[in-house]
C-alpha cells in the first residue's frame, strides 16, 4: 500500500536510485475527445539510469534525458506529465528487458510482467517500491557547442543522437513502505 510523503522528505541516495537501481520512466499520450472526456494512449516504460531531483524555480523537481531515436520521447512530446518509478531489486530482469525492446512494438507492461495503474492520467508501475509523478516544465535538446569538456560529447554522442533534457515538477511521490529493497 503507498503512502504520499513530499518530496524532500524522500531519504534514499538518488544517485545510487537512478544509475546502479535503475528507474522505469512510465508516459502515455492524453488526447480530448469531442465530447471533452480525456483519452489515454497505451501506457509505455522505459529503463533509465540518467536523471536527477533536486530544486528549481521554487519547485521540486526531477530531470530525465531522452535520445531522439526512444519511443517515450515521442510520448513525453506529446503529453504533459510522467512518472519515474524505483522497483525491489528483483525485477532487474524486467528492468534490462524495458531498456532492451521498442515500446513502438509490442506492451512493455505486458511483456515485461509488471503492472500498469494511473494516477489521474499518469501511468506507473505497480510493483514500484516509490514513484515520483512529475508535471513536465521545460524540454531542450543538447547542444554540442555548450559542451565544455568535448570529450563527453564525442564518447556519448558519436552518432549526434543528443538527448533531450525534460525538467518536471514534483506533483506526488508515494512509497511502499513494506515493498523490498
Amino acid at each position: 500500500m503507498y503512502k504520499t510523503i513530499q518530496a524532500e522528505k524522500l531519504t534514499e541516495n538518488a544517485i545510487k536510485l537512478i544509475s546502479r537501481d535503475w528507474m522505469l520512466i512510465s508516459a502515455c499520450t492524453v488526447k480530448e475527445d469531442e465530447d471533452g472526456s480525456l483519452i489515454t494512449g497505451r501506457p509505455n516504460i522505459m529503463t533509465a539510469s540518467w536523471g536527477g531531483v533536486g530544486f528549481l524555480w521554487n519547485k521540486p523537481t526531477a530531470t530525465i534525458y531522452l535520445r531522439p531515436s526512444r519511443y517515450t520521447k515521442e510520448i513525453i512530446d506529446s503529453s504533459d506529465t510522467f512518472a519515474l518509478n524505483i522497483l525491489p531489486q528483483k525485477y532487474k530482469t524486467a528492468l534490462d528487458y524495458c531498456g532492451c525492446h521498442s515500446g513502438r512494438d509490442e506492451d512493455k507492461f505486458r511483456a515485461a510482467k509488471l503492472n500498469c495503474l494511473y494516477m489521474n492520467e499518469t501511468p506507473y508501475v505497480k510493483e514500484a517500491r516509490i514513484v515520483i509523478f512529475c508535471r513536465k516544465l521545460y524540454a531542450q535538446e543538447f547542444d554540442p557547442n555548450c559542451f565544455t569538456d568535448e570529450k563527453i560529447c564525442n564518447q556519448n554522442y558519436k552518432k549526434n543522437d543528443f538527448h533531450t533534457m525534460y525538467i518536471g515538477e514534483i506533483t506526488k511521490v508515494v512509497i511502499d513502505e513494506h515493498a523490498s529493497k
